[in-house]
């Protein structure tokens, strides 16, 4: 019994020890296995009771003659998976059902279907094999919040970025692409960071068009002031909006959304009343079944009705942005973010809280800056809750975003291998695997519906094995200029050409240095300045910062024309340009010179994290010197 602890973690996929990025060992504690059980729903507080857990599961288990799911590809017979002479029934996705008997299953169309046999359920992933590799192309990312400038002010919107499309569109830009913008938190304008969304199936009200005049400001956007005046614009609005009768597409909208709008809406509406965080509501209330909450449901459907029309309005213009980008001549339109979990209060997680783990976030494991590792403040999808559902969680998120879009990025793919857990209130963390195979599958599956590009954010501590899967998936990883160095102890860059295919090529990320900042080492500085590193610690990494430009320069002197100055961004564009990726992206910021990063990841409050305004208006971007020289050259050489 004295191992039954240890037995049901890894029974559940946690996961008993692991090499962190500074090559440290580091095995999970007993503490760590008990929290991270508990977050599963399967709390434990001794051996005796970890072993009733486990013979439980097991004897679930027992005589089981079907897996709890299985891949097949569209349009052919399915073979092997059924016992011999076995009798089946088929629940085919679209409402379909059929029955039958033996070892071959009917061709199926792409969807998540159920298979039922002698009273067991698989869920049948319909899935091509892999998704075609784009051509090569080129485009562009930039922040959204940022989009209007100081000297203009206000918070952007998704008009703005219709004009910045079609400008862009006009470079030769093949995409454009955007940080998350999922559902944020009305109720609380400090909560603002877009990868700490409310929803993920949801989008961003912030940016619905409100018709109000914007009026100049600080070189920060101030949320604080700048979402209350956007919500009280838009309240007018849609008083407007009822008092001509309203839209049939509206109706339309909700009528096809159905329930799923309207808990969706009730939280909102709950939100304005009790406060953005639902474990904060009155405890009757933090169930949306419950019979408090269908009496609120009575009481609110005028307020409902609103947060309703702010979803199609946010549907509706970020679509027409789409639209707009591909009829100005982009050939893929917006390129989204899915975030990588969600705020374990918020609108997603009061939804749908059987997909979720509670007493656990997601994060990262020590390395370098981080001795302590990363606890994110997001929920992760349940794996057990997962499957148990057929993945239709997974598919309806990521369905989400790939019908308003050409291509979709998937942040920090490495949790669809193992995603690291860190117990509620601290504690080391630990990893927990996650069914790859299949959740990658479903990947394809909502990829080909929409005929979507994906690119899943493949940096960090990557599992064995996972860039293959990706590969094999045609899910292209990401490649970094700045990462991307020969082995050896003096700093070398790799040739760009030797970039994979199935990849997207930048200079960096929004968590990481510009290219003016990246040769400043603003990073360094600001990390000092908060105390983040010692001082003797940051004198060493300026000097490594300058062997490292300067072996950066080496390699673009072999790339750029003899004329181009090594410290301008044209150098580093034109290294861009002939990386062997099948996508390259252009950051905004790096191509306009801009010093400081969007974001410095292990802070809040102390560093402007997705405040910063760009320096043009989202109509001047496309006239912008930097922009042009970087579209030249990406026209040139791509």
């Amino acid at each position: 019994m004295t191992n039954a602890l240890s037995a049901l973690s890894a029974r559940v996929g946690i996961v008993a020890s692991y090499t962190d990025q500074t090559r440290r060992r580091r095995r999970t504690g007993r503490a760590t296995m008990r929290a991270l059980l508990s977050a599963m729903g399967l709390p434990v507080g001794n051996e005796a009771e970890a072993a009733e857990r486990l013979a439980e599961l097991e004897a679930a288990e027992t005589g089981r003659v079907l897996p709890d799911w299985a891949i097949a590809v569209p349009d052919v017979p399915l073979r092997s998976l059924l016992p011999e002479g076995a009798e089946w029934r088929l629940l085919r996705e679209d409402g379909g059902s059929e029955e039958g008997r033996g070892d071959t299953l009917p061709a199926l169309p792409l969807g998540l279907h159920r298979l039922e046999v002698r009273g067991h359920r698989c869920t049948l992933i319909v899935a091509p094999a892999r998704l075609p590799i784009p051509a090569r192309a080129w485009g562009t990312m930039l922040p959204l919040h940022a989009l209007r400038p100081a000297a203009v002010g206000g918070l952007a919107d998704y008009d703005d970025l219709a004009v910045a499309a079609e400008g862009l569109a006009g470079l030769g830009c093949d995409f454009l692409g955007l940080n998350p913008i999922h559902a944020g938190f009305f109720a609380d304008p400090g909560g603002f960071s877009p990868y700490t969304p409310s929803h993920r199936r949801r989008l961003s009200a912030f940016h619905v068009v409100d018709g109000s005049s914007p009026a100049p400001s600080g070189p920060l956007v101030d949320y604080g002031a700048e979402i209350p005046r956007r919500r009280a614009a838009l309240e007018q609005g849609y008083a407007a909006f009822a008092a001509q009768g309203g839209d049939p597409a509206f109706e339309d909208f909700r009528s096809q959304e159905g329930d799923a709008l309207d808990r969706f809406a009730l939280h909102q509406a709950l939100s304005d009343i009790h406060g953005p965080y639902w474990s904060e509501w009155p405890a009757e209330l933090r169930d949306p079944d419950s019979p408090a909450a269908a009496r609120a449901r009575a009481t609110l459907m005028a307020q409902m009705r609103f947060h309703s029309w702010l979803q199609w309005r946010a549907q509706t213009g970020l679509a027409a942005a789409n639209a707009r980008a591909k009829a100005a001549g982009m050939a893929m339109g917006l390129y989204l973010d899915l975030a990588v979990g969600t705020h374990p209060a918020g609108a997603e997680t009061w939804e749908d809280r059987e997909s979720f783990a509670f007493g656990a976030s997601l994060g990262a494991p020590p390395d370098a800056f981080s001795a302590d590792g990363q606890s994110w403040g997001l929920a992760p999808f349940n794996p057990r809750a997962l499957v148990a559902a057929g993945f239709a969680p997974l598919a309806e998120t990521l369905r989400c975003q790939m019908a308003l879009s050409g291509a979709l990025r998937i942040d920090h793919i490495l949790g669809f291998d193992r995603a690291f857990w860190v117990p509620e209130g601290g504690g080391p963390g630990a990893y927990v695997q996650m069914p790859r195979d299949a959740m990658l599958a479903v990947v394809r599956m909502e990829a080909a519906r929409a005929g979507a590009v994906v690119v899943g954010e493949d940096l960090g501590n990557v599992p064995r094995g996972l860039r293959s899967a990706l590969a094999a998936s045609g899910i292209l990883g990401c490649r970094l200029q700045l990462f991307e160095r020969r082995p050896g102890k003096t700093p070398a860059f790799r040739a760009p050409e030797s970039f994979p295919r199935a990849s997207i090529a930048s200079f960096s990320t929004h968590d990481l240095p510009t290219w003016a900042g990246w040769r400043k080492g603003h990073e360094i500085d600001a990390r000092a300045r908060l105390g983040h590193i010692t001082p003797g610690f940051a004198e060493a990494e300026r000097a490594r910062r300058k062997t490292e430009v300067a072996a950066f320069d080496a390699m673009t002197a072999r790339i750029a024309p003899p004329e181009t100055d090594p410290a301008s961004p044209d150098a580093m564009h034109h290294a861009l340009g002939a990386t062997g990726s099948a996508l390259a992206m252009v950051q905004v910021e790096c191509a306009l010179g801009i010093v400081p990063q969007p974001n410095l990841p292990g802070t809040t409050s102390e560093y402007p994290n997705w405040r910063q305004r760009l320096p043009l208006a989202a109509a001047e971007l496309a006239s912008a010197p930097g922009m042009l020289a970087a579209a030249r050259i990406m026209n040139d050489t791509r």
